[in-house]
């Protein structure tokens, strides 16, 4: 029976979203492989003798196994090998500057802000950061055994065994994850069709553009690596750009306020399992007779989408990319060396992990405390801006370290060193595919365990590691609180204030674009798909504040309904284009202009203030208007921007 807590004891709902644990499901390809590549290289290094060569390449699989996040093959080549080869740089760095005094202490400090600007480019350039940094820690706190090449050289293959181990069914998988994708993202739309209508309506859509992002990053990011347009990775584009009309007509038909037939969304189910087996025969759809202009528009998009589905050979000459197709590598790589060198956040955030890992470096090399490097990696785990708030991240690594602790006192009192270390580490080495998506304590729990056992065939401590170990992650959360956080004035502000700003003027450019007459589909449809994109981010950012104690917390609390009604702006409009393309009326300019204008005001409005503040409305027009519903939108919008 459950029992409620007394009034003076309930915890605060930021400390409980922080530990309430997350529901995600296991990856047990990634599980099994990440036990094999700890306990493998271990194994063969007590065959030959050299158990510490062992625990060097277990250690550099853990870096494999944190970067072990694609789904799609090539992408796990490029996920995978690059932070390696920059963590081979950093322990090398490390290494040789272990045991020099202040030389030690500069030169981590100069990596910290490497490594910090390098995170700001993108997901795989923040591991490539993060190993950076983390293997220059390990080389500069721990003397490596062997010469100079051989650390670098064990930890780097290390991780790469991790990769060989993720490609192995590549031949017999080739383009599957991308085809399960795209078909994922049908199944998410049929959801969100059958909700049409009902309260799950809006969690269903945040679902499909979480989908479809999915989706758009996994075919898009394959096709980077073509010169040419691959048959496969065409029709899968083609099979994704058609879902897009029937993600347009959703919006249409959650207004009328009446569940589809049930049909519709069993249709776009049949269209799922088609992508998923490769299926070329024709598809007969059974759908209801349309009564309406929603009903048109959703009985046309399911027809075009089934013919696309099972056309085996798409017009490459007529696809559109939607998104773009990303750019040369060649010219990637040059635009993000230029935004990292001039980006002031790139600057910004480097120099506070550099300041956070000197103070670390000078208090262990100049004050009586355990002397280790567990300072400097907990500093770096926890001020990774891309992994979540600062605070909550703090928060989470000691209370995790603590449950890591016992786990790994549990394993030194009572395992014998020695071929007992291969299946113990098997098994810690499984948990932490199988808790990372639980949260980031959860992750801690189950790396603090792998990194002291094979700290301490290392360095032969024993359960003398522990107590260190815990007084040395409470001061690395310490400095990341104080120096990281608190005393930056940016940690005390709604962070998102500005791009919540851009998204809502953004916004009134799709209005414009939607009933623009020289605005091609595909340019709407881009615009769209870069709105939601855009305020899935920032729905993403308020959902980490809200994990913060006041005023921050509080503060994300009051805006994320501003950041719902702008997504419902988004939607009355797309709805609105629907109706037109299935004959309603044309707005008039001076309606689009007049939405258009009060949306742009807001966005200047919410420039000016980290708080809510009163906004006038004045949104009139004609009566039946397909914008009336952009209308009412727009002005519950702003009147969420005023005092209550």
């Amino acid at each position: 029976m459950s029992r409620e807590f007394p009034i003076g004891l309930t915890p605060p709902d930021w400390l409980v979203r922080n530990l309430r644990p997350q529901r995600a499901p296991v990856n047990r390809a990634a599980a099994a492989r990440a036990g094999v590549a700890f306990a493998l290289p271990l194994a063969v290094g007590l065959a030959c003798g050299q158990p510490s060569y062992g625990a060097l390449a277990s250690m550099g699989a853990l870096s494999g196994v944190i970067s072990d996040t694609a789904d799609a093959y090539r992408m796990r080549i490029f996920n995978i090998a690059v932070p390696q080869f920059f963590g081979a740089i950093g322990v090398t760095i490390g290494a040789a500057v272990h045991g020099h005094g202040w030389t030690t202490v500069a030169t981590v400090t100069v990596v910290a802000l490497v490594s910090g600007m390098i995170s700001s480019i993108g997901a795989v350039a923040s591991v490539t950061g993060l190993l950076l940094l983390l293997n220059c820690v390990i080389g500069a706190g721990l003397p490596l055994p062997g010469p100079w090449w051989l650390a670098p050289l064990l930890m780097a293959g290390g991780g790469l065994l991790v990769l060989a181990l993720a490609l192995l069914a590549w031949p017999l998988r080739s383009g599957v994850p991308e085809r399960s994708a795209v078909a994922g993202t049908y199944r998410t739309v049929a959801d969100q069709l059958a909700a049409s209508g009902t309260d799950d309506y809006d969690r269903l859509r945040l679902a499909v553009t979480r989908s479809l992002n999915e989706s758009y990053d996994l075919v898009l990011a394959r096709r980077a690596f073509h010169h040419g347009r691959s048959p496969d990775l065409v029709r899968l584009l083609a099979q994704l750009n058609a879902v897009t009309p029937v993600v347009e007509a959703a919006p249409a038909a959650h207004q009328r306020a009446e569940p589809l037939p049930a049909a519709i969304p069993a249709a776009v189910h049949l269209l799922a399992d088609a992508v998923e087996s490769g299926r070329t025969e024709p598809l007969e759809l059974r759908l209801p007779a349309p009564a309406d202009e929603t009903g048109r528009a959703v009985d046309h998009a399911l027809r075009h989408a089934a013919r696309v589905v099972t056309d085996r050979s798409p017009d490459p000459h007529a696809l559109d990319d939607r998104l773009g197709r990303p750019a040369a590598l060649r010219v990637r790589a040059a635009r993000a060396t230029r935004n990292v060198l001039l980006s002031a956040a790139s600057w910004r955030y480097g120099t506070r992990l550099a300041l956070c890992i000197g103070i670390g470096q000078v208090l262990v090399s100049t004050v009586d405390v355990p002397r280790s490097y567990w300072v400097a990696l907990t500093i770096t785990f926890v001020m990774k801006p891309d992994y979540g708030s600062v605070f909550s991240r703090a928060l989470l690594r000691a209370l995790g370290t603590v449950a890591g602790l016992v786990v790994a006192a549990t394993v030194l009192t009572l395992v014998p060193r020695g071929w007992w270390d291969v299946p113990v580490l098997m098994v810690l080495g499984v948990l932490i595919p199988a808790l990372t998506p639980r949260g980031y304590g959860y992750q801690t729990a189950a790396i603090t365990p792998v990194i002291l056992l094979l700290s301490d065939i290392l360095n032969h401590q024993g359960t003398g590691l522990i107590v260190p170990r815990l007084v040395d992650s409470l001061i690395g959360c310490g400095i990341a609180l104080v120096a990281g956080y608190l005393l930056w004035p940016e940690s005390w502000h709604a962070r998102v204030g500005d791009r919540l700003a851009d998204a809502v003027a953004d916004t009134a450019g799709y209005v414009e674009l939607a009933f623009g007459d020289a605005a091609e589909p595909a340019a709407r449809a881009r615009s769209r798909r870069r709105l939601y994109r855009d305020l899935s981010s920032i729905r993403t950012e308020f959902q980490r504040a809200l994990t913060e104690p006041p005023p921050n917390g509080r503060r994300a609390a009051a805006w994320m309904p501003l950041v719902v009604a702008v997504e419902r702006i988004v939607d009355a409009t797309t709805a609105a284009r629907v109706r037109v393309r299935q004959g309603a009326a044309e707005p008039s300019a001076a309606e689009i202009t007049s939405i258009a204008r009060q949306l742009r005001e807001l966005s200047e409005g919410l420039r000016e203030t980290d708080v809510l503040f009163a906004v006038p409305t004045d949104l009139t027009g004609p009566a039946g208007s397909v914008l009336e519903p952009v209308r009412q939108e727009v002005a519950a919008a702003r009147a969420i921007a005023s005092p209550h």
